[in-house]
């Protein structure tokens, strides 16, 4: 299998599964809560396959995440609706579905065999350079996975890859020449750039309780929280010398220092202690826990608390235990919270509903604003592109991207993009950032200095186009039933 892989890499769509998600260091991130009709068990189905609200949240987290990245760390909720993060992530898992469904209808399997040998080819489970099982289990329990969990997922990624590899096709020579001189062609232009700043407008009254009667549905309240809770304190006792010498025994390989050695016993026993001081404060709050639970609390203070998702006093893993209490089953088990230990019950779970009008309106306006901008914008582009004073630029191509004045190489490279497919000599792009360029061909000429194409580029695009076929066609072929609400 994984010779397979490494043969054939480049012609592998790379797909983002849960086995890829474990190990991001992704924190959890909550999309809102959502109607599932009478689907509770899934929020979509395509041909046989399930999709559980538990994928679709590793999915939208991974999104998350990644985007936050994008963004230097400013990514949260307001940018994730604007992006349309959950529809990404539900369209992302819906399109693994299909081709699961197909390699289902083929008969094609990822044996055990194979798992076990993509497994023990993953860096983040070596140790002295080899798969170490031992970190390979702790690296699963870190990130809260049974070993079923992440095998299941990984085998579906394996088995979408081995799919998707059958299907794919070698670039021909003939191809490879004619993305060449389309990648050749190289254009002199003249270009100008709008932005949103040129544009003064007013939002009226009655256009924006319109603008929000038609998207309310996109202006939620966060699900709230109100809990009681207690905290046990750290254990200061010092344990026995004997408990020290036995716990150092027992977990000595993980006891290490920043150059991976293992420390001695002398050097290794802070750490000692207040490990086990640890464990003697979660035995402890345990106890609690079950006092609690029988109404047999003495003496203990009990705490009240009120949140929302973004707002809460607790890590995001622990939030994400709290949201998932019910009347049922309100208490939580001891959880560490900073240096105590708590043990929670959730006294009220308070649901995402649509805002009123008053309460969506600040937030409403922004958006509204930024829409009659951007139509302002366009209306502009279309009354000046046939007649404008620019910038002009020497031979430029799709294949370097060069400087252009006032646009960040995000822009230009999206801008080329658009212009070198556009079949406009005149004309304007509406760019991602909402600015909008007008520009003008003046002149066009082949390059002849060097290749522009290769096979591998060719077999790329080939395969992308081939994809994107490819899942119209099983879009067909198997039903895609979307049970969950607002997305």
């Amino acid at each position: 299998m994984i010779t397979w892989m490494q043969r054939h890499r480049k012609y592998l769509v790379v797909t983002i599964w849960i086995s890829t998600i474990a190990f991001i260091g992704a924190g959890f991130v909550g999309w809102g809560q959502y109607s599932y009709g009478d689907k509770a068990g899934a929020v979509a189905k395509v041909g046989d396959i399930s999709i559980t609200a538990e994928e679709l949240q590793k999915s939208y987290t991974s999104l998350f995440n990644q985007y936050n990245q994008m963004f230097q760390g400013k990514m949260d909720e307001k940018m994730a609706q604007q992006l349309g993060l959950q529809r990404q992530a539900l369209r992302q898992l819906v399109n693994q579905a299909l081709v699961l469904n197909l390699a289902q209808s083929y008969g094609m399997v990822v044996s055990d065999k194979e798992l076990a040998e993509v497994i023990q080819s993953q860096p983040m489970f070596f140790k002295g350079g080899a798969f170490d099982k031992t970190v390979y289990e702790k690296a699963l329990a870190d990130n809260r996975l049974t070993k079923k969990e992440y095998e299941e997922s990984l085998r579906k990624e394996l088995l979408i890859q081995k799919t998707l590899y059958m299907l794919a096709s070698n670039a021909r020579p003939f191809e490879t020449r004619a993305l060449g001189s389309a990648l050749g062609v190289s254009d002199k232009i003249t270009y100008k750039l709008l932005t949103p700043a040129m544009i003064d407008v007013s939002a009226d009254e009655a256009g924006l309780k319109a603008f929000w009667e038609k998207h309310k549905k996109e202006f939620k309240t966060e699900p709230g929280y109100e809990i009681s809770f207690v905290r046990q304190a750290p254990v200061a006792e010092l344990p026995s010398e004997r408990e020290i010498a036995e716990y150092y025994e027992a977990n000595r390989l993980t006891l290490k220092d920043a150059s991976g050695k293992i420390l001695p016993p002398a050097d290794a026993r802070e750490a000692v202690v207040a490990a086990l001081q640890e464990k003697a404060t979660e035995k402890e709050a345990l106890r609690l826990y079950v006092d609690y639970k029988k109404g047999q609390l003495q003496n203990i203070p009990v705490e009240k608390a009120a949140f929302s998702a973004s707002a809460s006093p607790f890590d995001p893993a622990l939030t994400k235990e709290i949201a998932a209490l019910n009347p049922n089953k309100p208490y939580l088990k001891p959880r560490k919270a900073g240096s105590d230990f708590v043990v929670i019950k959730l006294d009220k779970s308070i649901p995402s509903r649509t805002k009123t009008y008053e309460e969506a309106k600040n937030e409403a306006n922004v958006l509204y604003t930024a829409q009659l901008k951007t139509q302002k914008l366009e209306e502009l582009a279309k009354n000046s592109y046939r007649s404008f004073t620019g910038t002009t630029t020497d031979f430029i191509s799709r294949t370097e991207t060069p400087e252009l004045a006032g646009l960040t190489p995000t822009e230009t490279s999206e801008f080329l993009s658009k212009l070198f497919t556009s079949k406009q000599k005149q004309g304007f792009i509406a760019l991602e950032s909402g600015n909008v360029i007008i520009y003008n061909v003046l002149e066009q000429k082949l390059l002849q200095t060097k290749a522009i194409a290769n096979e591998a580029a060719v077999a790329k695009l080939k395969g992308n186009v081939l994809d994107q076929g490819l899942i119209k066609v099983l879009e067909n072929k198997y039903p895609v039933e979307i049970y969950v609400e607002g997305i």
